[in-house]
């Protein structure tokens, strides 16, 4: 990664006062390094990455522990009640607590993999968590923002957005060698099948489906590098200027 001091005119500019508000979604599907681009770019520019996909993995780990159906919004939502998510941002990468407890690298189980999205898709997880996201940006309205609907749900009027794609082969790939590092032993075409799996429920949810965002810079992610995929994003950031 190209180190952040090799461009201080921009994180200057972007830590400038007279912007006090600085929104960046990076939406797209499961596998397209939305969490590793997102982490770099804010890095670059001084920033904290909200990661609303383990937000929602949280929702699924806490249906977990808890023994509930996940396909019961009435007792998944009084669950969500009863254990508040927020985020620590004093922690670089920010964490994610249920109640009082950080699940960890429990969120990236496969038994969360499984039920995220038949629980993300339920209209009163989303509502709670998009409440959630939006006041997290209130108290922290500088970020980079990464997820399935941030740009065209959560916040609509970002101050850039992005949308990443990649073919479900190269995802499955990437999430079977990030799993491979963790020292999971994995299975390609069962990491592939549940991903496509995945993709489908997010399209075709009711409430808030995975769609590029109106206005988004759309990013093919398939031979790009995540320094090619980063530099992308900060041209960008180059050309449209910090604004409130």
């Amino acid at each position: 990664m190209v180190d952040d001091a090799t461009d201080p005119d921009l994180r200057r500019s972007v830590a400038d006062d007279r912007f006090p508000r600085l929104i960046l979604t990076i939406d797209g599907p499961a596998g397209t390094g939305k969490s590793s681009v997102a982490m770099a770019v804010a890095d670059r520019l001084g920033l904290f990455v909200l990661d609303t996909g383990a937000m929602y993995r949280a929702v699924a780990w806490l249906v977990l522990r808890e023994g509930i159906d996940p396909h019961d919004e009435t007792a998944v939502t009084a669950a969500l009640d009863a254990h508040a998510i927020d985020v620590d941002v004093e922690h670089r990468p920010i964490r994610i607590l249920v109640g009082d407890v950080e699940p960890g690298d429990a969120l990236r189980s496969t038994e969360v993999e499984a039920i995220v999205s038949t629980v993300a898709a339920l209209p009163g997880v989303r509502s709670r968590l998009v409440e959630i996201q939006r006041e997290i940006a209130e108290r922290h309205p500088r970020l980079v923002t990464e997820g399935r609907d941030q740009g065209s749900t959560v916040f609509p009027d970002a101050t850039l957005r992005f949308y990443l794609t990649a073919s479900a082969e190269i995802r499955a790939d990437r999430r079977v060698a990030q799993r491979r590092d963790e020292g999971q032993v994995v299975d390609r075409t069962e990491i592939l099948e549940s991903m496509e799996a995945r993709d489908r429920l997010d399209r075709s949810r009711s409430d808030a489906p995975l769609v590029k965002p109106t206005g988004a810079v759309e990013i093919d992610t398939d031979e790009l590098s995540l320094d090619e995929v980063v530099e992308r994003i900060l041209d960008e950031v180059r050309d449209h200027g910090p604004s409130s």
